[in-house]
C-alpha cells in the first residue's frame, strides 16, 4: 500500500461522530471502515434487529424466530449475509450497502467509496455515492413503534450525476427462516421444511414445522421479505432460492444472478419447497434524469398471522406512509427521552447522556441477549435485571413501577433464594429446566434498593405491607438440596399443609432475603460466596468462598429495613404478621445466639431450612414492628463491625484498603501476594455505599485505588489488579485474559458504583471524575470505537466492549441525578441536596436538570456565578415557579414535604443558587 493511500485511509479512521441536533442524532463520515459498529432498532412488541455500517445484522422476535441469520459480533465481517440492494446502472453492478466483491476490494484504498451515517432514536440512515456516475443512495433502516413485528428499510435512489442513467434494482435479504439453534444444529435438514413463496410483493417463507429443545411443533410462523416502489408498485420478479440466487461458484457478494443480463425470475405464486430462501425481488428499470429520484421500500416482517403480509404492504407500501410511521417512531422515541434530561451546555455530552438514557429500553426489551455481542442466552432478563430496570423506569418513566415491583418478588424462595428463569409476564417465573441449582448471594440485596427508591419518590410506605406469594420448585436449602416431594403437578406457589397458598408482606420477603444470609456464613463469619456474587466471573469457590464486598451492602441493607419498620411505626402501623417459621431467624425475639459463633449461626439456619423445605404451617406470628427494628439493626451493627474489624488491610507501602473475598481454599483473596498486590474495586465499594468505612477510610481507599486500580490510559479504575492465579481459586474470571471482561477491565457497572459510593461518603470530586472519565473514554471514538452510549467495560485498548445492554447505564443515570445534581427522595419528600464540583461549571455558570417526582415534572436550574466546588457552597436561594422560597438555615441540602409536593402544578420550575 502506498504512502498515500495509507494517509487517506488513517485520515477516515480519525474521524468522530458528531450530533447534529438536540435529539441525539448524530452523523458520522465513512462507518465502514470501522469493525464491529452495530446499532439496534427494537419496538416494545420486541421486533429485535441490528444494523451496521454495511446492513449486516440480524432480526428477530425471540431465540426461535429469526428472519435473518443470527449473528455473533465476529459474524459482522465474516458472513456475506446481509440487507443488500443492487443497483445496476448501465450494465455495472453495484450494491448501495457496500457489499460487492468489487467495493469491498476498495476498502483499504483511496478509492473507498465515501459513506455518511446519520442516525438517532431509533432509526439508521446510510448515504453512500457512486463515484463514476453521481448515483447517490440513501438507506433508512427502523423498526416502527407500534405492535408490528417488522423492520422497515427504504433505499432512495437520486441521480446527482449530469448524464442520464438507466437502472435495474433488485432487493437480496437472505431470509433464514427459523431457531437460532439451527445455525448449527441440523441447518440443512431444517432447511427442508422450509416452504417458499412468492406472493405479489415479495418472498414468505412458513416452515412446515420446527425442532429444537421446545421439541417437535407444527409452525405457525411466517417469515416474509416484501418490497414495493414508492409508487406501491410491486416487483417485476423473483429469484426465491439461494441457489439460484449466487448461481453454481458464485455467492452473494457476487451472484449470478445480478451479474448475468437477463436473469430468470419467478412470478407470483411460484412456490418450492425444501430449500434455503432469499427476499431476491427485482424491480423493473428505470431511467432516472439528472436530478430525479426513485423510492424502494422493503417490509422484512415475522408474523403467526398470514393475512399479516397483506396488511403490511397497505400499511408501510408508499412513500407517504413510510414517513408518517418513521415520524410517529422518532416521536415515540423523542418522548420516552424527554422525562430525564441533563443540560451540561456541552452538546456532546448532552447527546451522549440521551443515549445512555434510552440503554435501560433497550435492556427492558432485549434483555442481555441478542444483540451481537450479547451471543449468549436465550433472551428474557436475569433476576438482577428485574430490579435495575425497575430503577431506571422509576426515574425515567411517567407510568407507575408499583405493580411491577409486587409482581417481582414472587419469584422468592422461602429459603432466601429466588428463581433464576423469569418469564415473559410480569410476576412469571419458572422452575429450573435445566437443573443448574447455582445460586448468586447478591441476588437478595437488589431488590430492596429498588424498593427504597420507590418508597423514596413516591412516599407509599404501605406498599411494605401488600401481600405477595413465593416461589417453590424442586430446589432447597438455597439450592443445596431437593425437596423429593415437589414435582412439576404441584405448581411453583408455596403452599401450607392445609393447601392453601401461602403469602407473606413485602416486607417480610425483604426480611427473608437478608435473615437467610446474615446465618449463612462461611468459616471468617462472613456471608458466603455461594455460585457467586455481582460478577457472574467468582464461581469456583461455593465450598470455602465468602464474599465480604456483599456482606457490606447486606449490612448497609439490613439498617434499612430496621429504619423503614421504624418509618411504618411513625405512620400508625405498630405491628405485622411474619410466617411462623422465620421467627427461628428473629432470634432477638426468641432465643438469642452468639454471632461470634459461626457453628451456632449455620445451625440456626439448618433448623430453619428444614422447617420451610415443604409445605408451610401457614401460621402467622404478630411481630412488634419496634422490636423487628432493634433485632435488624443488631444485625446491621454486628455485622458492620466484622467487616471494619477484620478486613480492613495494610500492605507494606501503607497502603490501606478492604478485602473483598475469601476463596475455595478460604484464603484472604486481598493483600499481597507472592504474585503482587490484590485488589478489588468491589471490596471497596460497598464498606463505602453502605456506610461502614469511615470518611478517612474512604480516603485512604481512593489513595489506593489512584495507586493500583487507576488506568490513566483508560480513564478509569480496573476491577481488580493482576491476580497470576492459575487455576483459580476464586472463579473462571481469572482465567480471562487480564484486563477484559470480569478480570480486570475498566467495568462500567462497577466503576459508576464506586462513584455512587464515594458521593455517600460526601467525596464528590473523586465521584465525579469516575463519571466524567467514563464519559471521556466513550465518547473518545479514536479510543472507543463505538457510537454513543455506554459499554459493560473498555478492553484493553480502550474499545467499548458489549454496547447498549449493560446494566450501568441505569446506575449512571440514577448516580448523576440522585448524588451528582442531587434530586432525591426521602420516604415521599423532595430532597434537594447537590454534589456538585466546580469542574463541572468550567463552560457555564448554570446547570439544569429535567426529572419526575412524584408525577410532576421537574426543571431544576443550579446557578453558580462564582463556579463555587462542593464543599464551598450553600444553597443561598431557591424560588419554586418564580416564587422565592423562604429558607430557615444555611445548608446545601433543602427538604420539602410530600404534602406541600401534591398541591405543586404538573410541571414546576425549581431555580437554585449557590452561593
Amino acid at each position: 500500500m502506498n504512502g498515500k493511500n495509507k494517509a487517506a485511509i488513517n485520515a477516515s479512521q480519525s474521524s468522530n461522530w458528531n450530533f447534529i441536533d438536540d435529539h441525539g442524532t448524530f452523523e458520522f463520515k465513512n462507518p465502514q471502515r470501522t469493525s464491529y459498529l452495530y446499532f439496534p432498532l427494537v419496538n416494545q412488541a420486541r421486533m429485535m434487529s441490528s444494523v451496521t455500517p454495511t446492513l449486516n445484522g440480524d432480526a428477530k422476535l425471540n431465540q426461535n424466530a429469526f428472519l435473518l441469520l443470527p449473528v455473533s459480533v465476529e459474524d459482522l465481517h465474516n458472513t456475506r449475509s446481509a440487507r443488500n440492494f443492487w443497483v445496476r446502472i448501465n450494465g455495472e453492478a453495484w450494491s448501495v450497502t457496500g457489499n460487492s466483491a468489487a467495493q469491498i476490494n476498495k476498502r483499504f484504498s483511496s478509492q473507498d467509496e465515501n459513506v455518511t451515517l446519520q442516525a438517532g432514536p431509533l432509526w439508521h440512515a446510510l448515504t453512500r455515492e457512486h463515484s463514476k456516475t453521481g448515483l447517490t443512495a440513501n438507506i433508512l433502516n427502523f423498526v416502527p413503534a407500534n405492535e408490528d413485528t417488522v423492520e422497515l428499510m427504504r433505499v432512495m435512489l437520486t441521480n446527482n450525476g449530469e448524464e442520464t442513467l438507466k437502472v435495474t434494482p433488485t432487493a437480496a435479504i437472505p431470509i433464514f427462516g427459523r431457531s437460532a439453534d439451527n445455525l448449527r444444529d441440523h441447518r440443512h435438514v431444517t432447511a427442508l421444511l422450509h416452504r417458499t413463496s412468492c406472493v405479489e410483493f415479495g418472498v414468505t417463507v412458513k416452515p412446515t414445522m420446527s425442532f429444537d429443545e421446545r421439541g417437535h411443533k407444527i409452525n405457525d410462523i411466517t417469515y416474509a421479505v416484501l418490497g414495493v416502489d414508492g409508487e406501491g408498485n410491486a416487483p417485476a420478479g423473483f429469484t426465491p432460492l439461494i441457489e439460484d440466487f449466487i448461481g453454481e461458484g458464485g455467492c452473494l457478494i457476487w451472484p449470478e444472478t445480478i451479474i448475468q443480463d437477463e436473469p430468470k425470475l419467478q412470478a407470483a405464486k411460484s412456490a418450492f419447497e425444501g430449500f434455503e430462501s432469499i427476499g431476491g425481488l427485482h424491480f423493473s428499470q428505470v431511467t432516472l434524469a439528472p436530478g430525479e429520484s426513485r423510492s424502494y421500500i422493503l417490509i422484512l416482517g415475522i408474523t403467526s398471522e398470514e393475512d399479516r403480509v397483506v396488511e403490511w404492504i397497505n400499511l408501510y407500501g408508499s412513500n407517504g406512509k413510510f414517513e408518517n410511521y418513521l415520524k410517529f417512531t422518532r416521536d415515540f422515541w423523542n418522548k420516552i427521552l424527554s422525562t430525564l434530561k441533563f443540560s451540561f451546555r456541552q452538546e456532546r455530552r448532552d447527546g451522549w447522556l440521551k443515549w445512555v438514557t434510552l440503554q435501560p429500553t433497550l435492556r427492558q426489551i432485549m434483555g442481555n441477549s441478542f444483540l451481537p455481542y450479547h451471543d449468549y442466552g436465550r433472551g428474557g432478563r436475569g433476576w438482577r435485571d428485574l430490579w435495575q430496570d425497575l430503577l431506571a423506569l422509576l426515574i425515567t418513566s411517567k407510568d407507575s413501577i408499583k405493580d411491577s415491583l409486587v409482581s417481582n418478588f414472587a419469584g422468592i424462595r422461602m429459603d432466601g433464594s429466588n428463581a433464576t428463569i423469569v418469564g415473559s409476564s410480569p410476576g412469571e417465573f419458572k422452575a429450573d429446566r435445566n437443573n443448574i441449582p447455582r445460586v448468586w448471594m447478591d441476588h437478595g440485596a437488589w431488590p430492596l434498593l429498588t424498593t427504597k427508591l420507590y418508597l423514596d419518590w413516591t412516599g407509599d410506605l404501605h406498599l411494605l405491607l401488600e401481600d405477595q406469594t413465593y416461589f417453590r420448585d424442586h430446589l432447597s436449602h438455597r439450592c443445596q438440596q431437593t425437596n423429593p416431594n415437589w414435582g412439576s403437578e404441584n405448581g411453583t406457589l408455596l403452599k401450607s399443609k392445609t393447601g392453601e397458598v401461602v403469602k407473606g408482606s413485602i416486607l417480610e420477603h425483604l426480611i427473608v432475603q437478608h435473615l437467610t444470609v446474615f446465618f449463612n456464613v462461611g468459616e471468617h463469619n462472613i456471608i458466603k460466596l455461594e455460585g457467586g456474587d455481582w460478577n457472574d466471573g467468582l464461581d469456583m469457590a461455593a465450598e470455602k468462598g465468602e464474599s465480604v464486598a456483599f456482606s457490606a451492602m447486606y449490612a448497609g441493607n439490613l439498617q434499612v429495613i430496621s429504619d423503614l419498620c421504624l418509618a411504618l411505626e411513625k405512620s400508625g402501623v405498630e405491628e405485622i404478621a411474619i410466617a411462623e417459621e422465620l421467627m427461628l431467624l428473629l432470634d432477638r425475639l426468641i432465643e438469642s445466639i452468639d454471632y461470634g459463633s459461626i457453628s451456632a449461626k449455620q445451625e440456626r439456619l439448618r433448623e430453619y431450612f428444614e422447617s420451610v423445605q415443604g409445605d408451610l404451617s401457614g401460621n402467622k406470628r404478630t411481630v412488634s414492628l419496634k422490636a423487628l427494628s432493634k433485632d435488624l439493626r443488631e444485625k446491621a451493627n454486628w455485622l458492620a463491625g466484622q467487616i471494619r474489624d477484620q478486613e480492613w488491610i495494610t500492605d507494606v507501602a501503607g497502603q490501606r484498603w478492604f478485602n473483598g473475598y475469601y476463596d475455595n481454599q478460604g484464603h484472604q483473596v486481598e493483600g499481597v501476594s507472592p504474585q503482587g498486590v490484590r485488589m478489588t474495586l468491589t471490596g471497596q465499594v460497598f464498606p463505602l455505599m453502605a456506610g461502614i468505612a469511615s470518611q478517612q477510610q474512604a480516603q485512604q481507599v481512593v489513595q489506593t485505588a489512584d495507586r493500583y486500580l487507576y488506568d490513566k490510559d483508560l480513564n478509569g479504575y480496573l476491577l481488580n489488579t493482576n491476580f497470576k492465579d492459575n487455576p483459580p481459586e476464586l472463579g473462571r474470571a481469572f482465567s480471562f485474559a487480564y484486563g477484559h471482561k470480569e478480570n480486570g477491565a475498566v467495568f462500567s457497572h462497577m466503576a459508576v458504583m464506586f462513584a455512587y459510593a464515594l458521593y455517600k461518603q460526601e467525596q464528590a470530586e473523586a465521584a465525579w471524575n469516575i463519571l466524567d472519565g467514563l464519559y471521556i473514554q466513550s465518547q473518545n471514538f479514536e479510543k472507543s470505537r463505538m457510537y454513543p452510549g455506554i459499554p459493560e467495560y473498555f478492553n484493553p485498548q480502550g474499545r467499548g466492549m458489549y454496547p447498549y445492554l449493560t446494566g450501568s447505564a441505569a446506575w449512571y443515570l440514577f448516580t448523576l441525578l440522585t448524588e451528582s445534581f442531587g434530586i432525591k427522595g426521602d420516604l415521599g419528600d423532595l430532597v434537594i441536596e447537590p454534589k456538585l464540583v466546580a469542574k463541572q461549571f468550567k463552560d457555564t455558570e448554570e446547570l439544569v436538570i429535567k426529572t419526575l417526582f412524584s408525577g410532576k415534572e421537574l426543571h431544576v436550574t443550579y446557578k453558580n456565578p462564582n463556579k463555587l466546588g462542593f464543599g464551598n457552597y450553600i444553597i443561598g436561594k431557591v424560588s419554586i415557579n418564580g416564587l422565592e422560597r423562604k429558607l430557615t438555615t444555611k445548608s446545601s441540602r433543602i427538604q420539602i414535604p410530600y404534602k406541600e409536593i401534591t398541591a405543586w402544578p404538573d410541571k414546576v420550575e425549581i431555580e437554585i443558587v449557590l452561593e
